[in-house]
């Protein structure tokens, strides 16, 4: 499907000139109008603050601050004019420590270097059609982080054990449960 982006306004920040005139390059051949770069994690925050992006690109590493300093001054600041804006991780490095890290900080989705035209498409499209809600838990502000549903769970309380008395015996106890269940599991295959 395609999208008229030229009303967006997107926000890239990237402290290597080549990659940041890349992807200024690649996101105004999608349609994007209103692209801004910044250099640094500084200026990205002060044009963000500015300007009111619709999407934000960062790269991780930078110096003196990276990335995820950017992520947490956006879901976390004061002055940060939207906290729940998509934010797209550009790294080099996709090891799953980092990559939940990201998700952690508060990460909307990851991009890895090297990545294609279709690769950052890809991202930006699943942004637009796949908007994830946001969850505020205290200790957590972002996307929700769960992105598959886990139907085999015993309980009411997904995040603890708030019922102690609804374990897996009580769920083998009621046959109803477990057609339940499966027809849970079927209808989501079919959606």
């Amino acid at each position: 499907m395609t999208y008229d982006l030229s009303q967006a306004r997107i926000l890239i920040v990237e402290d290597m000139q080549p990659m940041l005139t890349l992807t200024t390059s690649m996101l105004s051949l999608f349609g994007f109008a209103n692209v801004y770069g910044a250099k640094s994690v500084e200026e990205g925050f002060r044009l963000f603050c500015q300007h009111n992006h619709d999407i934000v690109v960062t790269d991780w590493l930078m110096e003196p601050f990276d990335g995820l300093d950017l992520i947490r001054m956006i879901r976390h600041d004061d002055a940060s004019p939207n906290r729940f804006v998509p934010i797209l991780l550009m790294t080099g490095y996709s090891d799953q420590p980092r990559v939940e890290a990201a998700r952690d900080m508060g990460v909307t989705e990851f991009l890895v270097k090297p990545y294609s035209a279709r690769d950052m498409y890809a991202r930006i499209v699943q942004i637009i059609e796949k908007p994830r809600q946001f969850v505020d838990t205290g200790e957590f502000f972002g996307p929700d982080r769960r992105r598959r549903k886990n139907f085999a769970f015993y309980g009411r309380d997904r995040r603890g054990s708030a019922d102690k008395n609804f374990n897996e015996a009580t769920f083998r106890e009621n046959p109803d449960m477990e057609d339940i269940l499966h027809n849970l599991q079927e209808d989501a295959k079919k959606v």
